[in-house]
C-alpha cells in the first residue's frame, strides 16, 4: 500500500466527527494500566456513540473482558452487571500489602514452605457460599462515601462481611511462591480479598498479583477484540463488532405481540395476549423480529412494559 494511501483517511484518534445512536453491546478485553472508564471513553469515541456504559469495573492492574452497552442497550446492562463471572488469578504467597493488590506497600514479609496438598486443603475452604470482609479500597458505600475514600485518607472502618458464592476454584499451578487459579464465582465476589484470605489460611499471607476476566455471564472472551485493533479498525468493521441488544437478556424467554400489540408496547400500554406463559419477565419482539424490550407477564395473559427500547429517529433519504 502506497503512503499516499495509508494517510488518506484521518485516523480514529485524530478525527473530529459527530455523534451518533449506536446500539448493541461490544466485548472488550481490557487491557493492563486503564481504567475501566478509560476504555469505555477510548470504545466511545471510536464508535462515534452519542451514549454508552459498562457493565462492572475492571482495577487498572487487571485485564480481560467488559461488556460495554451502548445507546438503548444501556437500558438492559444490569442483567450483566449481577452475572457471575470467570478470572484467573495469580496470588503472590507470602506477602501482604496495603491493598490486597500489587499496586499497595509492602507490609510483611513471610518465608513460603507449603506444597500443592496443602494448597488443595486450603482451597476446599473457600469453595461454596462463603463470607467475605470487604475491601477498603473498593466502591461500597459507607455513609455516603465510597470505602476506598476512607482509604486515602489513611481511616479504617469497621465493615460488615458479606456471603458470596464462589461456584468453582481450581488451582492451576504452584510455581515457588506464584500460586495460580481459577476462579468462578457469583456477584459481588472480590478476588482480592479472597487471595488475602488464602494466603491467611496457608499461614504465609498474601496478595493478588495478576488478575484476567475471562467470561462474564453468557459471554467470553472468544468473540472479544482489543481496543487497539479496534480503533484501528474501519468503520463498518468496528460497527460489525458489535452485538445485539438483546444479546443481554438470552435467558429470559422470548415472546412475539402482533401489529396491533406491538404498536401498543411502543407507546408504553399494556397488551392482552393468548400466552399461557407463566408470570415473569419476557423478551418481546414485533412479527418482524424486531426487539422491542423487556416485559413482565402477569395475571390473565397481560403483558406490562418493563423497559422498552426506544425507535430510532428516521433518517432523511439524500436528494
Amino acid at each position: 500500500m502506497s503512503a499516499i494511501a495509508q494517510t488518506a483517511e484521518p485516523t480514529p484518534r485524530t478525527a473530529r466527527l459527530p455523534r451518533r445512536r449506536v446500539d448493541g453491546v461490544l466485548l472488550l478485553d481490557k487491557p493492563l494500566d486503564l481504567t475501566s472508564n478509560g476504555a469505555l471513553q477510548r470504545a466511545k469515541r471510536a464508535l462515534r456513540a452519542q451514549k454508552a456504559g459498562h457493565t462492572g469495573t475492571l482495577d487498572p492492574a487487571a485485564t480481560g473482558l467488559i461488556a460495554l452497552c451502548f445507546g438503548e442497550a444501556t437500558k438492559f446492562s444490569s442483567a450483566v452487571l449481577d452475572a457471575d463471572k470467570v478470572y484467573e488469578a495469580g496470588i503472590r504467597l507470602g506477602v501482604t500489602t496495603t491493598t490486597g493488590d500489587i499496586e499497595g506497600e509492602v507490609l510483611e514479609r513471610r518465608e513460603v514452605r507449603v506444597d500443592a496438598a496443602q494448597v488443595e486443603h486450603v482451597l476446599d475452604q473457600f469453595r461454596g457460599v462463603i463470607r467475605q470482609v470487604p475491601p477498603m479500597h473498593s466502591a461500597i458505600k459507607l455513609a455516603g462515601m465510597p470505602l476506598y475514600a476512607y482509604a486515602r485518607k489513611g481511616q479504617e472502618v469497621e465493615r460488615s462481611a458479606r456471603e458470596v458464592n464462589v461456584y468453582a476454584l481450581e488451582m492451576q499451578g504452584l510455581d515457588g511462591d506464584l500460586l495460580r487459579v481459577t476462579i468462578h464465582c457469583g456477584k459481588g465476589t472480590y478476588v482480592r480479598t479472597l487471595a488475602e484470605d488464602i494466603g491467611a489460611a496457608l499461614g504465609c499471607g498474601a496478595h493478588l498479583a495478576a488478575l484476567r476476566r475471562t467470561a462474564v455471564g453468557p459471554f467470553d472472551l472468544s468473540r472479544a477484540v482489543g481496543l487497539d485493533r479496534l480503533e484501528d479498525m474501519s468503520e463498518c468493521e468496528r460497527l460489525a463488532c458489535l452485538l445485539p441488544m438483546d444479546t443481554l437478556l438470552g435467558h429470559l424467554p422470548p415472546l412475539v405481540l402482533g401489529g396491533p400489540q406491538a404498536r401498543r408496547m411502543r407507546h408504553g400500554q399494556p397488551v392482552l395476549t393468548e400466552t399461557d406463559r407463566a408470570p415473569g419477565a419476557v423478551r418481546l419482539y414485533d412479527e418482524e423480529g424486531r426487539f422491542l424490550g423487556l416485559g413482565d407477564v402477569v395475571s390473565g395473559g397481560v403483558i406490562n412494559p418493563r423497559r422498552l427500547v426506544a425507535e430510532a429517529p428516521e433518517v432523511e433519504a439524500n436528494p
